[in-house]
Parts: structure tokens; sequence; C-alpha cells
């Protein structure tokens, strides 16, 4: 645990602090008060804290992977991928936070001599982390990876919509740090706006875009930066040229994880026409393969509430469905689905699905999907499957998204030198790995000077200097 010197009484660590709205200015204003004694601005105590946060993940372990199976129904592989696979992430900023720290130095222009430049990462200072549903483990502590990292103090809020992990992360969060350092609240709407009241360093949101709009709303009162991490539909662009089994495989894989509950699952398929037959066989076996009847399986997740399942539930109705449709409101299942002859303007190709249903659409030239992709707001993953680099090149070129990967679905989220992030409506800023670090730090620019001799070409009078400036800035 960390050791604060305060003389503030730790809040019970079996249920973290509470959430009424003095409570949370008063959560504020101690986190400042520790703040201000300079404590986090140390590497060793920054070191110290993520090494005891990856120890308090391990012993939680079976925990929260409880707290997942009953929040979503997630198979525990997949918890362990996805959720608890945030330690690498832990090990990988460990491994490099020394070297981030450090101060810079970089080159000045000869008219400064004599003077040296040195850019300084520093603290933010108390920072907000508002955690979704659909990971809410991993989606809470890498962001506060990134805030201890840079010697934040930090405020956390999970959602609500997944009470179980909330409530093993508070305890987890309350038995490691002390509050005024790093504390959790929990609670529903009311809670997010208490917490958005207050005036914070930076705040790091993840969720939907309508969400994402009012913090972003809220942090402005306080001019408060903000890191946005939201979504859209990312679409999955499939070329001929391809091993049809593998392709089948990934496409499957990163559309049906977490029973498609994943802001950056394949949205939709736009496939060649001349693979299609192929590449649709190919995926009906893969969802046969992967769950067998998904309704029995252990490896195949449920919708979170009964409102996401309604909802998902009319999408069925907007194509043919080739695969799955089958639902159980009881359980909140519904089955892997693939479907065909959808028109353009259905609700499924208007709206983010988050959920389990992959709309097919098939296009003759590569210009018809683009200007498809390109009409619709910038999605936070675009797939591109094809052995050919001139098709690939010509969709990054001719696309934007928050990221890319070739040949696969979803994996580009995992290595930590790969910043993640989306860009217009799915996104602003990016974290993960180095950027993680930059996205809660400021970049102090300083500028040294020294008292060996002092160049008088820049002081009153000016009379017969003009030439002279005038070839300095040439």
């Amino acid at each position: 645990m960390v050791q604060v010197t305060t003389n503030i009484t730790p809040t019970d660590a079996t249920t973290g602090p509470d959430s009424s709205t003095d409570s949370i200015s008063a959560i504020v204003h101690r986190q400042r008060t520790f703040f201000a004694t300079g404590q986090t601005q140390s590497v060793e105590f920054r070191l110290t804290q993520l090494k005891a946060l990856k120890q308090a993940i391990l012993d939680h372990e079976a925990a929260i992977l409880g707290a997942l199976k009953a929040d979503l129904h997630k198979p525990e592989l997949e918890a362990y991928l996805t959720e608890i696979g945030v330690i690498k992430e832990i090990n990988y900023v460990i491994k490099h936070l020394r070297a981030w720290a450090k101060p810079k130095s970089v080159a000045v222009p000869l008219d400064q001599f004599p003077a040296r430049g040195r850019i300084y990462p520093e603290p933010l200072g108390v920072v907000l982390i508002i955690g979704p549903w659909n990971y809410p483990f991993q989606l809470m502590i890498a962001p506060l990876v990134g805030a201890i990292a840079a010697g934040n103090c930090a405020l956390l809020k999970p959602s609500e919509l997944a009470p179980q992990t909330s409530r093993i992360l508070a305890q987890l969060i309350a038995q490691t740090f002390d509050p005024t350092y790093i504390a959790v609240v929990e609670g529903g709407v009311e809670v997010s706006q208490a917490v958005l009241a207050e005036k914070f360093d930076h705040i790091f949101f993840t969720g939907g875009t309508a969400i994402g709009k009012i913090v972003m709303q809220a942090a402005a009162n306080h001019l408060t930066p903000v890191t946005l991490e939201l979504g859209g539909k990312s679409p999955c662009i499939v070329d001929s040229d391809i091993q049809v089994e593998y392709a089948a495989r990934r496409i499957v894989w990163g559309k049906f994880l977490n029973a498609g509950q994943t802001c950056i699952a394949p949205d939709y398929l736009l496939v060649d026409h001349r693979i299609k037959p192929a590449l649709l066989t190919a995926m009906q076996t893969a969802v046969q393969e992967f769950y067998g009847d998904p309704a029995q399986s252990p490896d195949y997740g449920r919708i979170i509430n009964d409102r996401h399942f309604t909802r998902l539930a009319h999408l069925l109705n907007d194509g043919k469905i080739l695969v799955g449709g089958q639902t159980n409101p009881d359980e909140r299942y519904i089955a892997p689905t693939i479907l065909d002859s959808v028109p353009l303007d259905a609700a499924v190709m208007q709206e983010e699905i988050f959920g389990p249903i992959l709309p097919v659409i098939e296009y003759d030239q590569i210009e018809e999907a683009i200007a498809l992709v390109t009409a619709k707001p910038k999605p936070l993953a675009l797939y591109i499957f094809s052995r050919n680099k001139q098709f690939q090149d010509r969709i990054l070129a001719q696309t934007s998204s928050g990221g890319v990967c070739i040949n696969d679905t979803i994996m580009h989220i995992a290595p930590s030198s790969l910043p993640f992030g989306g860009v217009g409506d799915s996104g602003i800023g990016s974290y993960h790995g180095k950027a993680s670090f930059d996205t809660f730090s400021h970049y102090k620019s300083v500028l040294v000077k020294n008292f060996w001799f002092d160049l008088k070409w820049r002081y009153a009078p000016y009379a017969g200097k003009l030439e002279l400036f005038k070839r300095l800035i040439d």
C-alpha cells in the first residue's frame, strides 16, 4: 500500500469512499492536498505503485474473473486475455518508465547562444477516469497505469452497468492505495454528474459518443483537457485475394468476442462479390467450430442488460439471417448472427451495433467500398483483408480511422508500442504504453541561459540593427 504522509484516515477498504456529492468534493480536495506534497513526482514512488497494482490484480484474480462472469457471462480465457491481460501493459510501463520520465535535451538556434533547451515531463495533477461496462476491469486499469506512471493522483468512476466488477475494482483499489492518492466512487448517473461537476486536470473517458459529448461539455466548464475513447461503425473490407479459412476465423473471432460488445469489433463486412460465397461458408463453419450450440457453450457471452438486448433483437429484422438469429430474453442471449441482403439505410447499417450481429455488404469495385466507408463518421478501427499490397495501400490512403489492422481483427489493440485511440467522432487522444504516459503528462519547455557574456544585439537602441535581425530571421 502506498504510504501517504497525511493525517487523513483511510476509508474502509471493503467499501471504498462514500459516493455522496460532498464526499466527492472532499476526495478531490484531499487528492489535491496530497499531490501538492510532491510525493508522486518521484519515479521510484511511481514504480512502487505500479508494482503494487500488478500484485493486487494477481491477488484478486479469481474474484475479478468471477465478477466478469457474473456481469457479462465472460468466458475465463476471454476474461484473462482481455481483462487480466492488462498486466502486460503494467510490465511494459515499468520497463520503460525511467527513460520516459527523464528530461530530454533539444537543440536551440544559434541566435540563443549561449543557451540549452530541455523538455521536462511533469504530472498534470488530479485526473478523472470514467470507464465503460463492456471491458469493465481492463478499461479502468489501463488508463490508470498511465496516470500513475506520469505521477498523477486519480479518481476512478467505473460503470454501474457491470456492478460486480465495479465492486471488485473498488475493493482492490481501496486495499492497495490510500484514497488521498487513488480512489474509486461507485454509482449511477447522479454520481457521474457530481463527479463531472468537479474540476480535474484531465478527464479520460471510455464509452459511447453521446455520453462523450456530455463529458466534453462538462470539461469545457473548467477548461479541462479530455481523452475520449469512443466507438463507431468499424468496417471490415475483404478483397478476393485472401486465405479464406484464416480470414473467416479471424473475422468471426473478432466479431463475436464478448458477444460482439467490443468498441473495435468489426461492425459490418464489405466483401468482394467474387469471394463472398466462399467466405460466408467458411464463416459459418468457424461459428460452428468455435461455439457448437452457442446457447450452451461456455465460451460465448451474454448481452449486458435488457435494454441492450431489446435494441439488438430489433436489428435482427434488418436482413436475411444466414447464421444464428436465435434469442432468449431470460438469459439475454443472442446467437452469433450473420445478416445478408441488408439495405444500406437499415438501422443495423446506421448505428453502432455493439452486439453479435454482422451485416454483410458485397461490392464489385473497391471504389464502392471506400465510398461507403468515407460517407460515414470516421471509425475507431478499420480492417483490411488482402494479400495485395496495392489494395492495402489504397484503402490506407483514402480512408481515415483511429487504427487499422491488416489481415486480422482486434489484435492491433494489444501491442503497448502502438498508440490506441480514435479520430473525429470515434475519439480524441490516444493511450497505451508511451502514449499513456504522454496523455497524462505536461511537457514543460525550459530554456537555460548563463552569465558568461551578454550579446547586446536585441537591446535598445535599435538603430542600425534591423539588417542583422533580417539576416537572423531569413
